[in-house]
């Protein structure tokens, strides 16, 4: 079911998979300021749908996924405007949602499209897809997150590489340094992120949420913290219906029937 309301995306819904597809593929699918306020509602229509367990991002046309900011609009962006967090808040708000998501990304992905991905909770990618974070070229920064995430999630060392550098790298390195963690053929990457999200569905509604909430808060604080909280949000999960639905129905080796409670 498409959204016709959109201008810049296309919206679908596969439940349990929400698919949200940047459709400017003459641009690279480049992120305007319209692109991202049409993610940004997309987004929050697929949240507040209890059917929908995973959101998934795409670009359309097979060559990109989203091939950074669009440039005719940071031209026009002064000092005042450059600090607002546009991209920024997008990847917090998937950060922060208890939705799993998912980057489907094949073929270029730079500078904002990266960080849209970076905001995902899991990226797969088809061989042909390359990373980048040109920014520097420009005379800018990228100022969408990348000099936060890329450290968390692939290490300083590479996080070093990628934006001092600032040339791309390929689908296997991605994969070697933690980037993305599957790699498929383009033609297979629709029926990996529908496998992934079906997975992701027979859990319990809670799991994922938490799990989510448990690694970007450990991130940030101290480790002792996270241990407790970590055995807080366990102590919760263990007194809900859903619990012991999933241990009787592992002992009894049947298929469990989560509600949510």
């Amino acid at each position: 079911s498409f959204m016709s309301d959109f201008k810049t995306i296309r919206l679908e819904r596969r439940a349990p998979l929400g698919l949200i597809t940047i459709d400017r593929p003459e641009k690279h699918n480049a992120i305007s300021l319209q692109v991202l306020d049409e993610l940004n509602r997309a987004f929050d229509l697929l949240a507040s749908e209890d059917t929908i367990r995973v959101i998934s991002f795409w670009g359309a046309g097979g060559r990109a996924f989203a091939a950074g900011s669009d440039l005719n609009e940071v031209a026009d962006r002064d000092l005042k405007k450059g600090m607002e967090p546009i991209v920024q808040g997008l990847a917090a708000k998937l950060e922060a949602s208890p939705k799993v998501t998912i980057a489907a990304i094949d073929g270029i992905c730079m500078g904002g499209g990266l960080e849209v991905a970076l905001g995902c909770d899991l990226r797969v990618c088809s061989p042909s897809s390359r990373f980048g974070t040109p920014e520097g070229k420009l005379g800018i920064i990228p100022g969408g997150g990348a000099t936060a995430r890329l450290p968390r999630l692939i290490g300083k060392g590479w996080a070093l590489e990628m934006l001092l550098m600032g040339e791309p790298i390929g689908a296997e390195r991605a994969l070697q340094i933690g980037l993305v963690t599957r790699v498929v053929e383009s033609s297979a990457l629709n029926a990996e992120v529908t496998k992934m999200a079906d997975h992701l569905a027979g859990f319990a509604p809670f799991v994922p949420h938490f799990m989510k909430v448990m690694v970007q808060q450990g991130l940030e604080g101290r480790s002792a913290s996270a241990w407790a909280m970590e055995k807080f949000a366990q102590s919760a999960l263990l007194q809900t219906q859903d619990k012991q639905e999933g241990i009787d129905a592992f002992l009894s080796k049947r298929a469990p029937n989560f509600k949510g409670q």
